[in-house]
């Protein structure tokens, strides 16, 4: 059994950084609204807090490596060019979309919202853990930001959900390949 150097980065980037993150969502959205419903009567052990905020720093750079592993090393592959007269357009992603009229759609409507969306998730939820960090439990005596919180963690999901769709169906139809072999075991 082997896999490319492309395809276990893209791997990497889908299902090891953006799919820890969507999972992630479950944990940071009922904490941080069992921090507003508590009150200020809800003691939060300082053990507690140290761990959540860990939690939203550890969502929001998954998200940063999400998109950067995206933007700077799948992307440039995606959008290699192909030398001229070259016919097997497999290891040319974007060519191969747009080569035909029936998947050009998928890069000019999924590629392009997916590049662009996907930057709103960390910026996002690093403002999530920043605000959670210096709040903390008093989020509930400040309805407003508490709703801004919670407002940015489904922007958050929204967007990843969106680039993480699009990421799917897009590597379906024109997957990076190349790179050298890595041979994961081998039967005998």
């Amino acid at each position: 059994m082997e896999i490319s150097f492309r395809d276990l980065i893209t791997v990497l980037h889908g299902m090891g950084f953006g799919a820890l993150f969507m999972l992630a969502f479950s944990g940071a959205i009922g904490v941080i609204y069992a921090t507003a419903v508590g009150g200020a009567q809800w003691v939060v052990p300082h053990r507690t807090t140290i761990m959540f905020r860990f939690y939203l720093i550890s969502m929001a750079a998954l998200a940063w490596l999400a998109v950067l592993s995206g933007a700077y090393i799948i992307y440039p592959w995606y959008r290699a060019v192909p030398p001229a007269g070259t016919t097997d357009l497999s290891l040319y992603p974007r060519q191969l979309l747009l080569s035909s009229p029936l998947t050009a759609g998928w890069h000019v409507i999924g590629m392009e919202w997916k590049e662009h969306i996907a930057w709103f998730t960390p910026i996002a939820m690093t403002m999530v853990a920043y605000v959670f960090i210096k709040y903390g439990p008093q989020l509930a005596l400040h309805r407003h930001m508490r709703n801004a919180v919670l407002g940015f963690t489904a922007v958050a999901f929204f967007a990843t959900a969106v680039a993480g769709g699009f990421g799917a169906f897009l590597n379906k139809y024109a997957p990076v390949r190349g790179g050298h072999e890595i041979v994961l075991f081998e039967q005998h």
